[in-house]
């Protein structure tokens, strides 16, 4: 009786930590529906193109706007996770996410479409580093990285589906269906999130509100992080690779469409691939960061490597092959959207305990530069030049700039 007793109890000590699966699980989806439309958008491009008659300049431009809030908002979403529980902070967020894409719907144009979405960035900016900080804090360092990948495969998987399900509904019903439909799930996920999170079973001491002496101490204090050689690798490897990321998401179906003469449902269809592949490379390349002896940023650096030679392959001619391109596609999708599982668990080791949110979203804020900048500047590329060329070569421009110099920063430490 005493021995089944004893084993009830530490069953029962045990039960808390299982409910990080649910934890992993609602911040999957809460990720993924948050980020269902403008994952979207690159699927819908040669919808919105004929519907608005957009340049693909104006095309890139609706994913940045939605990307525009969050250089400051994710600075701001850090401290405020810092202070008061995830499940308030992201759930509001991906509210205002729902509520914003819903009320884009009724847009009378192009202009108050970029407005609207300008409030679904304001929105967003506190999903991303508050899943992440949600995730890290139920799981320790020997899972964290699967976790993570888990959690961050909501973003590709979420775009994988709205690629999917997206063209269909805009053939069918218009364009603003979509973003009636991107509001709907949007909402399920705040709604989901905010039912089902709870905090760790460790005892949480509130932080003290900060005097407003020591305010710019702290503030001083936060900066000089940005000197610290990991940031800096943090800061290069994240804008070279969220690059790559966003312009496969935004030139894809483009690409196929004009260079290779796919059709745009098959085109939509190889993203869709493409997306599924970047869900397959979050989870299997963070579990690898687990395992690996040379450290997560090891696998950031692979990553690097793989972009390049795929994009090297777009510059050729073999990349004007349905086949060929197709593929290549598919493995930027591995690794162009796989490198953000290993790399987001190597910034929260890499923060202090205490400003594990202030880190996520100072290197999610930086990312949002590229975020912003990037699928215009490419747009404008292919609008001036009339090839997709010059593109690839930027993007693979700056991920050889990045490999070099934090290649030679990971060699320095070691």
């Amino acid at each position: 009786m005493t021995q089944h007793t004893a084993g009830r109890a530490g069953s029962q000590a045990r039960d808390p930590w299982r409910y990080r699966w649910i934890v992993l699980g609602v911040a999957t989806f809460t990720q993924a529906a948050s980020g269902f439309f403008v994952g979207g958008v690159g699927a819908l491009g040669v919808h919105l193109q004929g519907a608005l008659d957009l340049s693909t300049a104006q095309l890139g431009l609706l994913i940045s706007a939605a990307q525009l809030v969050p250089l400051a908002g994710l600075l701001v979403a850090g401290e405020l996770l810092d202070r008061y529980s995830e499940r308030w902070v992201v759930g509001i967020g991906a509210g205002a996410v729902g509520l914003a894409l819903s009320a884009g719907s009724l847009a009378p144009g192009y202009t108050a479409l970029l407005v609207a979405l300008l409030v679904v960035g304001m929105g967003y900016s506190t999903v991303q580093p508050g899943g992440s900080k949600s995730v890290a804090s139920w799981f320790d360092g020997s899972q964290r990285g699967f976790a993570m990948g888990i959690r961050q495969a909501g973003l590709p998987l979420g775009a994988a589906l709205a690629s999917a399900v997206l063209p269909v509904i805009a053939e069918e019903f218009g364009w603003r269906a979509t973003l009636l439909t991107g509001g709907f799930v949007a909402l399920l996920g705040a709604g989901l999130f905010m039912g089902c999170y709870r905090r760790p079973p460790t005892p949480h001491t509130p932080q003290d509100k900060e005097p407003s002496d020591q305010l710019a101490a702290q503030l001083r204090a936060r900066l000089r992080m940005l000197r610290e050689p990991s940031t800096v690798k943090i800061m290069l490897s994240g804008t070279s690779l969220i690059s790559v990321q966003y312009g496969v998401g935004v030139l894809t179906v483009l690409h196929l469409h004009q260079t290779s003469s796919v059709d745009a449902g098959t085109a939509a269809l190889v993203l869709v691939a493409s997306q599924v592949a970047g869900v397959a490379g979050r989870i299997c390349l963070a579990a690898w960061s687990d395992q690996i002896r040379s450290g997560r940023y090891a696998v950031v650096l692979v990553c690097m490597v793989a972009v390049i030679a795929g994009l090297a392959v777009l510059m050729t001619p073999a990349g004007r092959s349905p086949l060929v391109a197709s593929g290549v596609f598919v493995w930027l999708g591995f690794f162009g959207f796989g490198w953000y599982g290993p790399w987001v668990a190597y910034v929260t080791e890499a923060a202090p305990p205490s400003k594990t949110g202030f880190a996520l979203g100072l290197a999610m804020s930086v990312n949002q530069i590229a975020i912003v900048t990037v699928p215009p500047v490419l747009g404008l590329l292919v609008d001036l030049t009339g090839s997709f060329t010059p593109a690839w070569a930027l993007l693979s421009l700056l991920a050889v700039v990045a490999l070099v110099v934090t290649a030679e920063a990971e060699l320095h430490i070691r």
